[in-house]
């Protein structure tokens, strides 16, 4: 008996229905887990190629190959910014990882990144209306050692091809470095989306949560679990937002950052670190539990857990208290847990729980905005922009505990963050085009619309099939037997 919709709109309902309470989230990840592999080996990835021109008749043949095609290579030797306007460059991102930290599955070797990079392809031309291409990198030296000049090099090289470029799931220290240089080194955005983004979408979070709970972010105390990529540049973001870094204590595995950790002050590849060290925690608190004791807001980012978030940590916090727990594909602690401990606002990175605080919501929007007005890169205030437009979109529609951001099923807020991210460019000069916001915004809508309707007339038509009822209800079955 069919028991999922092949929408799956139904999927936690089912769940609560047939499985005692403490065991719905886990079933659920081993679901959306079993059956992506399911789902991938069906459709063979979920990513094609499509021409945006026609074919009209043979001599097409000639105009878009040779011997038409020759002008449009003359044109650009002698203009390279004509490689915008007359090849897909401009609205093309390439989506970069050597796969060596993928989600909280670690090092899954150069091409075991394929199935994000793919899906970080598909979420960027139905949310955002970008084309974007996926490219997993072997960056390894003969050790099977990453190497952050080969990627480097291999970004330097690709720069002619596209219009931005999207880093993604590069482990430490690796990711800091090869953003920095290629920040400055390229003349098209090059942005790390586990570090902006993440930072990006977790500050509309907070913005909205800080409002629903009556505090003002200059008086918030906040611990931030985890010292990666992630959380060290939401620290960064929320001290550019107001926050007072005598209220800001950030935990790396061997304890809280502060001005007397000489060993992340003599390690060079912990700059990011020290830097945050030297200006938060004046109190020197080491352990968590002491953190923990009057704190407005959690932001974790770390070992996927369920149980890297302690239920008493969380008890210690302030009325109210704001629980950011965004690892993938499992949060430090389930939201059940974490209201249980007298959280008052729980967000993770998961769209199967309220309040998905994931990169998701973010990138699409931010990177259209960019590719419009042919940004140079992506400066911390077209992210911030960006987050405060995520926020004020959905205060425009209202929210509350279970509901402070936007979702990825709001078409028009990725065209609004595109707009306050494009007049952000403007304004800090790097941005080679310049429009109105209203422009703008026009100008991603109809890119996103577009992407949209073709995707949804290539599923009515019957060229995407819908996915099989039987391989979904075999896998709900399953997963039902083993929980």
């Amino acid at each position: 008996m069919s028991q999922l919709k092949q929408d799956l709109s139904n999927l936690s309902s089912l769940f609560r229905e047939h499985l005692p309470a403490d065991k719905v989230a886990a079933a659920q990840t081993s679901f959306l887990k079993k059956l992506a592999l399911e789902m991938h080996t069906h459709y063979r990835g979920k990513m094609q190629v499509v021409p945006k021109a026609g074919v009209w008749g043979f001599n097409w043949f000639n105009v878009w190959y040779t011997p038409g095609v020759s002008k449009v290579s003359t044109t650009i030797r002698d203009d390279q910014d004509a490689s915008y306007r007359l090849s897909n460059r401009g609205n093309l991102v390439a989506v970069v990882s050597d796969s060596t930290r993928v989600l909280g599955d670690g090092d899954c070797t150069p091409a075991g990144g394929l199935g994000v990079m793919e899906g970080k392809a598909m979420l960027m031309k139905y949310l955002g209306g970008c084309d974007a291409i996926a490219l997993c990198v072997n960056s390894r030296d003969a050790y099977g050692k990453p190497v952050a000049d080969k990627i480097i090099d291999f970004v330097k090289m690709l720069e002619p091809s596209v219009g931005a470029v999207n880093l993604e799931d590069i482990s430490q220290p690796n990711c800091y470095r090869v953003l920095d240089e290629l920040r400055d080194a390229c003349q098209i955005p090059v942005w790390h989306d586990d570090a902006q983004g993440t930072a990006c979408v977790t500050l509309a979070g907070v913005i909205n949560a800080l409002k629903l709970t009556n505090r003002h972010i200059s008086e918030a105390k906040c611990v931030l679990f985890g010292a990666g990529a992630s959380n060290t540049t939401i620290a960064s973001f929320l001290l550019q937002e107001g926050l007072d870094p005598a209220n800001m204590i950030i935990f790396d595995s061997k304890g809280g950052l502060h001005a007397g950790r000489r060993d992340v002050e003599t390690n060079p590849e912990k700059y990011k670190q020290w830097n945050l060290a030297r200006i938060t925690n004046p109190r020197n608190i080491e352990t968590m539990d002491e953190a923990m004791k009057g704190a407005d807001i959690l932001i974790a980012l770390s070992t996927p857990g369920p149980d890297t978030i302690k239920k008493q940590w969380i008890s210690l916090m302030a009325e109210k208290s704001i629980v950011f727990t965004c690892a993938n594909p499992v949060p430090e602690i389930y939201p059940y847990d974490a209201k249980a401990a007298g959280a008052y606002i729980v967000a993770t990175g998961r769209g199967d729980f309220p309040n998905q605080v994931n990169n998701s919501c973010g990138f699409p929007g931010i990177l259209k905005g960019a590719l419009i007005v042919r940004a140079r890169k992506i400066t911390d205030k077209m992210a911030i922009a960006a987050a405060h437009a995520l926020a004020d979109f959905a205060v425009a529609r209202e929210i509350n505990p279970d509901n402070i951001v936007p979702t990825m099923d709001e078409t028009e807020v990725f065209a609004h963050e595109a707009a306050a991210v494009a007049m952000q460019a403007i304004a800090d000069g790097v941005a080679r085009e310049e429009y109105t916001r209203e422009e703008v915004y026009q100008m991603a809508m109809q890119d996103i619309s577009e992407a949209r309707s073709m995707i949804h007339n290539l599923m009515e038509q019957g060229y995407i099939q819908p996915p099989p009822q039987e391989i979904i209800d075999r896998v709900f079955q399953e997963c039902l037997a083993e929980s």
